[in-house]
């Protein structure tokens, strides 16, 4: 069993708290690492090393920042391969998932790579009598993030990507599940040039997040994770005076409206809501069909696609559809929401329960699960899942479907399936969700674009990545300026005298 270790000042540093969390292979379900968990003493230490790394980092031009950048993205594709079976080792997630992980992480830190453009500041020639006005974009100094296990290339680079073309030192503390990857970028970035102690990875747990909400040396902190925790990040970081945001839970809706193409429809539900094992924050959990026809030719067109599921590890090959969930405790939560659903009246048409994968018996793996005829009240509503795990609400108006997904408390993202452009304009207009797919099932933005919720899946408000990103990580400067008169009237060739 290997220990992992800290990125601490371009360098892997030992844990010394003594505390260690398991790292599993969901697979297997066996231990195959221990990574360190800091305590407040070790967080102290990478904060300092980045405030001292930080202003020379900020004095570099953002050209040549940029240029590290693109010496990172060389070395991305350089290692994709390596960095997805590391990812996959670890979450469980198939390869070719696994890869996309690391890409949409990847384009994230391509448009970082114009920062000599995003970072310009706003002129005004003569804003008053002989007077200039200019504005500058500067660093914070130290920024934070704390991100979660299923994404551990994305959300990464979604952070400190932006906020290091910014010339900001960042403080990167990945989830104790799924470290072995957030370690490796930190080593890639040094070998793409970035100088030791602008981006340091701790490892840990409550006790290192609260060493940093609690730093007065970090000035910003970006998260996600579950609701829960994002708003005790939000209040205690606000709190402190610090700038954050964090990204919460989701259940997101996809109506099927009746005219839609029900095998488009059935073929986006079965990807978006079964990839990864169902561990995405932009996954379709619940899917919306207006009318009890359209209802039942969902339902026709998805069992058959459900039941040839493939699930396995990600060494059975690309041809696997999805894998294990990240631990046992998440098996055992998804597996009781599951039972609850049952007992309490919904019907379960795809009954994954007791799914054992041959050679894999202990492996976290749980089967494709397909509900019908569930109501708002239902805890399988109500909860976020993060499981494979996919719930019918039948509604029999559009008007009734639209106000499901407005309802509901959480609004990160949402579809709509059909070829009425009428109805589509509408439901974009009108919903109070973030992001909106139309015919799209999974409607994470580009990177130029940004990326988050509303309601109770957001707290803060700037997105990630995109121009967002850029404002997160900077504040605004705004010089006033006069000139007083000086030798443009000419030269005195006279000696001085008093008068």
């Amino acid at each position: 069993m290997s220990e992992l270790t800290h990125w601490i000042n371009g360098e892997h540093v030992k844990g010394t708290s003594g505390r260690f969390a398991d790292v599993f292979n969901p697979a297997t379900g066996e231990v195959q690492a221990k990574a360190p968990l800091a305590n407040a003493d070790e967080m102290a230490i990478a904060v300092a090393g980045a405030s001292a790394a930080q202003p020379a980092w900020a004095a570099t031009n953002p050209q040549r920042r940029a240029r590290v950048m693109m010496r990172f993205v060389a070395l991305l594709n350089r290692d994709m391969d390596k960095l997805a079976e590391a990812l996959s080792r670890e979450h469980g997630k198939t390869l070719p998932d696994a890869a996309g992980d690391v890409q949409r992480g990847l384009e994230v830190v391509e448009y970082c790579i114009g920062a000599p453009e995003l970072l310009k500041g706003d002129y005004t020639n003569n804003a008053g009598p002989g007077i200039d006005m200019y504005s500058m974009r500067q660093a914070l100094g130290v920024s934070a993030g704390i991100t979660p296990f299923n994404f551990p290339a994305m959300i990464p680079m979604w952070m400190f990507a932006p906020a290091l073309a910014c010339g900001n030192s960042f403080i990167l503390k990945p989830s104790e599940r799924a470290p072995s990857v957030p370690l490796m970028l930190a080593e890639l970035m040094k070998e793409a040039g970035l100088p030791d102690g602008c981006l340091q990875v701790v490892n840990g747990d409550k006790e290192a997040v609260d060493a940093i909400l609690d730093d007065e040396v970090v000035q910003s902190i970006g998260f996600v994770g579950s609701t829960p925790i994002a708003e005790y990040i939000y209040s205690r970081g606000c709190a402190n005076g610090k700038r954050v945001q964090c990204f919460g839970g989701a259940k997101n809706h996809m109506i099927i409206m009746p005219d839609a193409d029900m095998d488009q429809a059935a073929d986006a539900l079965v990807g978006s809501g079964y990839g990864a094992a169902g561990e995405r924050c932009m996954a379709i959990s619940v899917a919306v069909p207006v009318g009890d026809d359209t209802a039942d030719r969902l339902i026709a067109k998805l069992l058959p696609r459900i039941e040839a599921l493939k699930v396995g590890p990600y060494t059975s090959g690309n041809d696997v559809d999805y894998g294990p969930v990240v631990t046992g405790a998440a098996k055992a939560n998804i597996e009781k929401l599951v039972q609850s659903g049952v007992d309490q009246g919904a019907k379960l048409v795809v009954d994954g329960r007791g799914f054992e994968l041959q050679g894999y018996e202990n492996g976290f793996f749980v089967g494709p699960h397909l509900f019908d005829n569930v109501t708002k009240d239902m805890d399988i509503y109500k909860k976020e899942i993060f499981g494979p795990v996919l719930s019918t609400v039948r509604a029999q108006t559009y008007e009734e479907a639209l106000g499901l997904a407005m309802d509901h408390e959480y609004g990160n993202g949402t579809a709509i399936f059909t070829r009425d452009g009428d109805a589509a304009r509408d439901f974009a207009n009108r919903i109070n969700i973030g992001m909106v797919g139309i015919n799209v099932p999974v409607p994470v933005p580009l990177a130029y674009h940004t990326f988050g919720g509303w309601k109770k899946s957001v707290f803060g408000d700037l997105n990630q990545h995109g121009p967002d990103a850029f404002k997160f990580y900077t504040r605004t400067k705004t010089v006033t300026a006069r000139w007083p008169s000086g030798i443009k009237e000419g030269g005195e060739f006279s000696i001085p005298v008093m008068e």
